[in-house]
């Protein structure tokens, strides 16, 4: 196939790309810093997205959808949202090319077609939401007003890699407002857990749930809670975050209510999103050298039936058999594909099914049909056996379970070891450059001692976690009191 991956250890930056490019997940496009999703890459997104988007309706959410320009004076109008994604934003100028004289058949910018007010495209849509609430809150009756969009996002990223950080990329945005601060954080820390729950159990992925420090948190929020997860070469991974507002956006966009009680109160705000960013988190936290490694929940192809055969007679007699399997895993919910294409061998099919991650292969040739069996394929284990046609699909539905179960558990124990607790900062130095991982270190809170250890070795606060048992002690840098541990690592 010629599709051969750089080995992990060798350099697993060289390894990932090469894998997202190779299994058919996306490619770079003709525009800087921008992907194309290729099919493959994009019906996973399709389950990622179905799966969040029915939980999100089950929580009472609707979907709806808003500009992708915000004018920059509503841009502007809350001033720490603004001046926190002022550098990544693309402005729209002008609204018309023209001939260009100087270049026969090339167009220029028209100099008298420019906008009267410049446009921002959205690197998140806060301003233009909050904007479009004022008309929609006005009573208490109102609230509390819960939305979700399905979108693309610009930030203009001066280094980008596909799916971990891209100019353009897809995500979902939670936008919800309430009468009282109590709903709003509840509903902050609801999405939180919906989006930990979803991750765990849908795409076999561990995370921590925490909040962020000052400076790591969203601009514009009171608190920022988040899910972190950890890659195989030892980077934390932000997987998703929600955000509690406060009454920031309410009051710069002057959105209030009239309270039961016949009073005028501003609204309290959250916002929430995961991007396709969870696409690079799949790649890094299951693959191998051999390619893409999926859990059955996620995979837009759970089985693939290869049949093995010499020539058309023995096609059309395997092919008979095949069918009866792939229509019987079909009633079952299983999501299953017959590769009967007369123009690849069985072997190349083995290994792009390989690369690509599906779980489980079934292979059957003549002398499977004489014997009544298969042989089946774990792609997490690499592993084979030979089963009974007589019961297979049971067999399967119980495997996809184990693979799904085995494939979180495996990330888990591996987390689980690359969380070292730390006490000195020589220690903390060692354990960052020799294991990686998370480092459970005591903080004394300041943004500066936050900042002067990201200089010394790069390493930030992934977050303060939610669960974990109090403890005072020590900062690791500053020596100075703290009152609790939290997990420091390199992320992406």
């Amino acid at each position: 196939m010629g599709k051969s991956l750089t080995r992990r250890e060798e350099d697993y930056s060289k390894w990932y790309n090469e894998l997202v490019v190779k299994a058919d997940l996306a490619e770079n496009s003709a525009v800087r810093g921008c992907m194309t999703i290729k099919p493959y890459g994009y019906a996973i997104w399709e389950k990622i997205q179905a799966e969040l988007d029915s939980k999100f309706k089950d929580t009472g959410h609707e979907n709806a959808y808003f500009p992708l320009f915000v004018p920059k004076s509503l841009f502007e109008a809350e001033e720490k949202n603004a001046e926190g994604f002022a550098k990544e934003c693309a402005v729209v100028t002008h609204y018309r090319l023209q001939s260009d004289p100087d270049r026969p058949g090339k167009l220029r910018v028209d100099p008298e077609a420019k906008l009267d007010e410049e446009l921002v495209v959205r690197p998140t849509s806060e301003a233009v939401i909050w904007n479009t609430f004022k008309g929609w809150i006005q009573s208490y009756r109102d609230l509390p007003l819960k939305i979700n969009q399905w979108a693309n996002v610009v930030r203009w990223e001066m280094r980008t890699r596909l799916f971990l950080r891209t100019t353009e990329f897809l995500w979902q945005e939670g936008h919800t407002a309430h009468a009282t601060k109590t709903e709003a954080v509840e509903e902050a820390e609801l999405i939180n857990t919906l989006y930990a729950n979803f991750v765990e159990k849908f795409m076999a992925i561990p995370v921590i749930q925490g909040i962020k420090s000052e400076s790591e948190k969203f601009a514009g929020a009171e608190e920022t809670y988040c899910i972190e997860a950890l890659m195989q070469d030892g980077k934390a991974l932000q997987a998703g975050t929600s955000h509690f507002l406060g009454e920031n956006f309410a009051k710069a966009f002057n959105v209030k209510f009239t309270s039961d009680q016949g009073k005028q109160e501003y609204v309290w705000a959250t916002s929430w999103g995961v991007s396709t960013r969870l696409m690079g988190a799949l790649v890094m936290t299951h693959s191998d050298d051999n390619g893409l490694v999926l859990p059955p929940n996620l995979a837009p192809i759970q089985v693939v039936i290869v049949p093995i055969f010499k020539n058309e007679e023995q096609l059309e007699l395997v092919s008979e058999k095949a069918n009866l399997i792939a229509n019987d895993l079909k009633s079952k919910g299983v999501r299953v594909k017959f590769d009967n294409r007369t123009t690849h061998k069985p072997g190349w099919k083995f290994a792009e099914y390989e690369l690509k991650g599906i779980p489980l292969r079934i292979a059957i040739g003549p002398k499977d049909l004489e014997k009544g069996t298969v042989e089946l394929a774990r792609r997490d284990t690499l592993s084979k056996t030979f089963e009974n046609q007589e019961g297979l699909t049971v067999v399967i539905e119980n495997l996809l379970k184990d693979i799904q179960h085995d494939l979180f558990i495996k990330a888990e124990a591996f987390r689980d070891d690359h969380i070292t607790k730390v006490d000195t900062f020589e220690e903390f130095k060692d354990v960052l450059n020799s294991k990686g991982g998370f480092l459970f270190a005591h903080w004394d809170g300041t943004s500066e001692t936050e900042e002067k250890i990201k200089g010394l070795t790069k390493a930030t606060i992934r977050c303060i976690p939610l669960e974990q048992t109090k403890e005072t002690g020590k900062c690791v840098f500053s020596g100075k009191e703290s009152k609790q541990r939290v997990l420091f690592a390199k992320a992406y």
